[in-house]
């Protein structure tokens, strides 16, 4: 029997059914096999559709309202299209910023007007817009590979301990539970079983970290996202779900790794 240490587990009771990302599949087989891998730059193709499809609905509604506005006074049209058109100029700033930081390598943002501001929200349109068009999983992927991309960036560090947590969901297979906890433990790493949302915020609030690695599906991964990480720096690292949704899924225990020790000072 191994002697390498094993990191401290500590379950979270759920309040709510596992898996409600999840609530239409119908049981058939994933496609790729759970494997949702994309590149990054996917992420960009539909973040610039999601954000034009915006402007263009504000766009829209401003020449449904005209007529309504300029009974109030004749100037309001105008004021109002400005208003939009300066919108859409710090709109499309801020996202070619992003993409140049991506591209580049170098933090062209602060993380509170990127990784840790409206980044969050504009992942989570992304992917509402690429699931009506089924490729939510995929775009998920790409959209939290640009995430980490940016934190990264920041080149944060903190002590082993107490100062990291790791956050796992409870559908890891048995030996990759095994495996995780073995990485966690070289680094004397708590892991919690938790899912996003409130029970999420509830480990990083009783136990106070300074930064976080959490393991979790696409869907799960961008919702959990929006919910912690404007609180706490996150990297997140997705799974394969070979058998389905919330069943034995599998991690890659080398990114894993390489995340923790990211972190790591």
């Amino acid at each position: 029997m191994s002697d390498a240490p094993r990191a401290q587990l500590i379950h979270i009771e759920t309040d709510r059914r596992l898996g409600h990302e999840w609530d239409e599949w119908d049981g058939s087989p994933l496609p790729n096999s759970g494997d949702f891998d994309a590149p990054a730059g996917l992420f960009f193709g539909w973040s610039a559709a999601v954000t034009g499809l915006l402007l263009a609905a504000g766009y829209g509604l401003l020449l449904l309202l005209g007529p309504h506005l300029s009974r109030l006074h004749a100037s309001l049209p105008g004021i109002a299209l400005a208003g939009l058109a300066v919108v859409a100029v710090a709109l499309w700033t801020w996202w070619t910023l992003l993409l140049l930081t991506w591209l580049t390598g170098k933090a062209l943002l602060p993380e509170r007007l990127a990784e840790r501001g409206p980044f969050l929200g504009l992942m989570q349109l992304t992917s509402r817009l690429a699931a009506r068009f089924g490729r939510r999983d995929w775009v998920e992927n790409a959209s939290v590979k640009v995430f980490n991309a940016l934190a990264l960036l920041r080149d944060r560090k903190v002590a082993a301990g107490s100062e990291l947590l790791l956050l796992v969901p409870r559908c890891l297979s048995r030996e990759t539970l095994d495996g995780v906890l073995a990485v966690a433990g070289r680094y004397a790493v708590p892991v919690f079983v938790a899912t996003r949302g409130q029970l999420a915020r509830r480990a990083i609030r009783e136990r106070r970290p300074k930064a976080v690695v959490a393991v979790a599906c696409e869907r799960d991964m961008v919702s959990g996202l929006h919910d912690v990480a404007g609180r706490v720096p996150v990297l997140g690292l997705t799974m394969q779900l070979p058998k389905g949704p919330c069943r034995d899924a599998v991690v890659d225990l080398g990114q894993l790794d390489q995340w923790m020790k990211a972190y790591l000072a």
